[in-house]
């Protein structure tokens, strides 16, 4: 069913694989200016995770028990607090957008999707994507 699921996302109307590649480009863009790059690793992580929906979960780095550089960390808190504003209006957005898909049969299981993913919209620091079933 995730395979199917998966597939649908890909075809039109949805274009999921476009949401995933813009996803993925920006956060290759905004990884490559150093300054940004605790943004753009989790927007790579987004789009990582937009390619292939069903199946996959963003969760944070903490809930996995990975160890992070403190200096690192403190960063990412600094970079978040200037990304917050950008965020919330992209969650607004996806929001607005996921309501519409709602509206149609067929678009419920990618409406879910989009509402899975508001939480990254606002803050994609420290996320990784990470297959459901391990969790």
């Amino acid at each position: 069913m995730k395979t199917l699921l998966n597939i649908l996302w890909h075809i039109p109307p949805f274009l999921g694989f476009v949401s995933a590649g813009l996803a993925w480009l920006l956060g290759l863009l905004l990884t490559i200016t150093i300054i940004a790059a605790p943004i753009g690793l989790g927007l790579m992580e987004y789009g990582k995770f937009l390619f292939w929906p069903y199946g996959n979960k963003m969760v944070s780095r903490d809930s996995l028990g990975e160890k992070q550089n403190p200096f690192w960390k403190a960063y990412s808190t600094l970079i978040l607090i200037l990304y917050l504003p950008l965020g919330i209006i992209l969650a607004i957005i996806a929001a607005v957008q996921s309501v519409g898909l709602l509206f149609t049969i067929i678009g419920i299981p990618e409406g879910i999707v989009v509402i899975k993913s508001l939480g990254t919209y606002i803050n994609p620091v420290n996320k990784k994507c990470v297959p459901s079933d391990n969790l």
